[in-house]
């Protein structure tokens, strides 16, 4: 079991806020990775994402079973993280189940189907106090940071 702290998961994703989407990692091996995103009113999407029922956006949460692949890729999966970047490249089979809402602790499942040293499949689930929020496929490219074109 490790685990990762703020200061460790900012030295590992080119993330910031507000769109650093992992507090914490409470465990992390070779095929899977568990961490948290602790909801907050203050976050700037719940002054127009439904000002009177504020709901964390789907997209958000995907994006947060991706940021934490990349923490697993990064620490697990390849030896130099610093000449990678990663991208999305599938979204299938994704499913939203319960709401989200400022004050829950979402918590981040995500398992490694395949990883062939570019494309990372994965499994993410999304969980609050146990009740599934949203399961999803991913997949992830990995590129060389010298060989895009941005």
């Amino acid at each position: 079991m490790n685990e990762l702290k703020m200061q460790e998961i900012l030295k590992l994703m080119p993330h910031r806020y507000p769109f650093l989407l992992i507090d914490r990692v409470l465990d992390i091996a070779d095929d899977h990775i568990v961490a948290i995103k602790n909801v907050s009113m203050n976050e700037p999407q719940f002054t127009g994402h439904f000002p009177e029922m504020p709901i964390m956006p789907g997209v958000l949460i995907v994006e947060a079973m991706a940021q934490a692949s990349g923490i697993l890729c990064y620490t697990k999966l390849i030896e130099d993280m610093h000449t990678k970047f990663m991208f999305f490249a599938t979204i299938n089979n994704t499913k939203f189940k319960t709401p989200v809402v400022p004050g829950d602790v979402l918590k981040l499942t995500v398992t490694v189907d395949r990883f062939n040293g570019k494309l990372l499949k994965v499994h993410g689930k999304a969980e609050v106090e146990g009740n599934t929020a949203c399961e999803a496929q991913l997949g992830l490219w990995l590129l060389e940071k010298d060989e895009m074109k941005i």
